[in-house]
């Protein structure tokens, strides 16, 4: 009898050479896979948390309510971006705050300064009272794609390294946001969030942080929005540079659209994506231009535009005031634009 057991052992231990039997064990079963994605996905939210997890702070806001002058209190979160107390959040947390207080996840509490903010991306950086911070790294938010992994990390309430997972669910969202703002070329996301995770990162399976959280809708299935990194990266460069953005201003509404195959034949071009423009206002550098409601743009000065990203990259660091040229689509007519671009009037100082 042992001797069978000790045969049956090396039949199924040599099974792959070519002898065909049934398995004596759940070995490579489909719910043993199973368990090894499971397992798989476990392992990385748990080193994403341990990675990211202390960089992940909570903000306590003392503000003065406009409408009966008395103070109020809110909460949300951030995250630590550079060991000398920089953190990345949210402008509408920070938005007509008297005092700032910061909660490490380790219970250290200090006092922060808001460094600049923008509105229009719902983008904030303040800085803690703190030197040697735990601190997490902006990672590459223009390789995403419909279906990744994403993990959301928050410290609401001070209840520390609160996490949730789902997945990239759409790109290049336009986002309503409480005030009639819109804010462009956001993520979408399945991860649960609730509104103390506002101002927390939302990280790849790397443990790079891809986006900032800053909205949900609560009544859709918890839709989920973030700002990208890219988008962020950019910003707080301006606001550690000037303490706002001084931003570019063409004077368009547009949208990231696709290009057909034969648009990008016909006109050789090296994108696949364009900038759609959608309206223009006649008294704004693009108006005055000759840039039209249904124009492509597809390059500028030269450089290629894959889409909304790359135009307000190329905004924020053209130099105000200097003429740019545009290169644009119209129907089959490829043009040159030159458009002189002012700093736009909803943020110049």
């Amino acid at each position: 009898m042992a001797g069978q057991r000790k045969r049956a052992f090396e039949f199924v231990k040599h099974k792959g050479s070519g002898a065909v039997a049934e398995p004596c064990c759940e070995t490579g079963s489909p719910e043993s896979q199973e368990t090894e994605l499971l397992d798989a996905y476990s392992r990385a939210v748990i080193q994403v948390v341990e990675t990211v997890g202390p960089a992940v702070v909570s903000l306590l806001i003392d503000r003065e309510s406009p409408e009966d002058k008395e103070d109020e209190n809110g909460a949300g979160s951030g995250v630590v971006i550079a060991p000398d107390g920089y953190i990345l959040t949210n402008d509408h947390l920070v938005r007509d705050a008297k005092e700032i207080g910061v909660t490490l996840t380790d219970g250290t509490v200090m006092a922060a300064r808001v460094v600049g903010k923008d509105p229009m991306t719902d983008i904030a950086v303040v800085r803690a009272q703190g030197s040697r911070l735990p601190c997490a790294a902006l990672g590459e938010s223009s390789g995403l794609q419909v279906g990744q992994l994403v993990i959301a990390v928050g410290n609401p309430y001070g209840f520390q390294s609160t996490v949730s997972t789902g997945v990239v669910s759409a790109l290049n969202r336009d986002l309503r946001a409480e005030d009639d703002r819109l804010i462009e070329n956001v993520i979408q996301h399945t991860a649960p969030l609730n509104p103390g995770n506002s101002g927390g990162p939302l990280v790849d399976s790397r443990g790079h942080v891809i986006g900032i959280n800053t909205a949900i809708i609560a009544m859709a299935q918890s839709i989920g929005f973030a700002i990208p990194a890219n988008t962020a990266r950019l910003i707080v460069s301006q606001l550690l540079k000037h303490g706002r953005v001084r931003r570019a201003y063409l004077g368009i509404s547009a949208r990231q659209r696709p290009l057909t195959r034969k648009m990008i034949r016909f006109h050789g071009l090296s994108v696949d994506q364009a900038v759609e423009v959608l309206s223009v206002d006649p008294d704004t550098p693009a108006g005055k231009a000759g840039i039209h409601r249904g124009d492509f743009i597809v390059a500028a000065n030269g450089q290629p535009l894959s889409g909304l990203d790359a135009l307000q990259h190329f905004l924020a660091e053209w130099p105000i005031g200097e003429p740019a040229a545009f290169t644009v689509l119209r129907w089959t007519e490829r043009r040159e634009i030159i458009a002189v671009p002012i700093e736009n009037p909803a943020q110049a100082g």
